[in-house]
């Protein structure tokens, strides 16, 4: 039997963005679209090879940043993953070389995005202050499993349900004074999708949209507040958004 040759699709001098990315695809220019997308919150095995798992985190990509979903890395994506990562490269060397706590990952994508621990979310360079203290606040929660009346008889809780989760990222931006159940928060703000927050709520849960990204506790298998890059059907649910936002 003859062996398959594996090729790099551009050649072993080609830059990273020069050519089409596509899955079957080796070589170094796919190891670094590997480390990038691991390094920007999309983790993929770094094996050189544009394989199942690798294409699956080019679609996680896509969809966090509302490209065609194709499963392919365009010149223009792989320009874009290239800006990511050395954002995240530079805010990680600034904060080692301050001796300081890493505070949220800032992004120069218009849209939030996870951050490389895979859990937290990078803020928009562009975000509003009070856009940036929401997914700030979210941060701190996101992780903690789900109780349902979390973060209602204490904000500082150690578990959150559906409106406990939504209304701690609220407070922490300044635009909600207490926490609120899902009935209330279909009175919060004002009617219909905002620019950067949308509160979805009805009497049996609620979920918020903020600067792109999902904060939701369902869809998590039962562990709690998590961002998402995916969205959900709003249908059902009473459409609500901070004024201005």
């Amino acid at each position: 039997m003859a062996a398959v040759m594996a090729t790099t699709p551009a050649g072993a001098g080609a830059a990273f963005g020069d050519h089409v990315l596509r899955p079957g695809d080796r070589g170094r220019e796919v190891r670094v679209l590997q480390r990038w997308l691991t390094l920007t919150g999309f983790s993929t095995r770094v094996d050189g090879h544009f394989g199942r798992r690798t294409r699956k985190a080019v679609v996680r990509y896509e969809r966090a940043n509302d490209h065609r979903v194709n499963g392919w890395v365009s010149r223009e994506q792989a320009r874009g993953l290239k800006v990511r990562a050395y954002a995240v490269r530079a805010a990680k060397a600034a904060a080692a070389s301050a001796g300081a706590v890493p505070g949220p990952i800032v992004t120069p994508t218009e849209q939030a995005v996870i951050a490389p621990d895979g859990l937290t979310a990078m803020v928009p360079a562009g975000a509003p202050p009070q856009v940036r203290d929401a997914i700030v606040s979210a941060n701190r929660i996101v992780g903690k499993p789900y109780r349902l009346g979390g973060g209602h008889a204490k904000v500082e809780d150690d578990a959150y349900d559906c409106s406990g989760t939504v209304s701690y990222a609220l407070m922490g931006a300044g635009l909600l004074r207490g926490p609120m159940d899902s009935t209330g928060l279909e009175s919060f703000g004002a009617s219909g999708k905002g620019s950067w927050i949308t509160v979805y709520a009805n009497a049996g849960h609620t979920y918020a949209v903020i600067a792109g990204l999902r904060l939701d506790t369902s869809g998590t298998g039962g562990k709690g507040p998590r961002w998402h890059t995916s969205g959900r059907s709003g249908k059902g649910f009473v459409v609500r958004h901070p004024a201005g936002l």
